[in-house]
């Protein structure tokens, strides 16, 4: 099975804040074994603020500005939840 874009969203926002994700279906492996990778990304002012990922290696994980720790997948429903939940956080705070 060739590696698939399943899911792709881009918003920028007024204020020049991008939040992007993106999920591809993959063969499923030792290193994948949901057959999925993924890249969830919030960004203002250039500078990536959260990320969750599973990059090669590292598993599942997420990045909260210069924290990285990490994150217990579940379903892809609730790791754009997750997600998004956090990038609200962060927007509440204003930082």
């Amino acid at each position: 099975m060739p590696t698939q874009l399943i899911f792709y969203r881009k918003n920028v926002g007024a204020d020049g804040d991008i939040v992007e994700m993106k999920i591809w279906e993959v063969p499923r492996s030792r290193k994948t074994p949901e057959g999925l990778k993924y890249s969830l990304v919030y960004i203002r002012g250039g500078k990536r603020l959260i990320g969750y990922d599973n990059a090669e290696g590292k598993g599942h994980h997420k990045h909260m500005g210069n924290a990285e720790g990490s994150y217990s997948f579940e379903s892809v429903d609730r790791l754009i939840g997750d997600f998004l939940t956090d990038v609200e956080k962060i927007r509440k705070e204003g930082t």
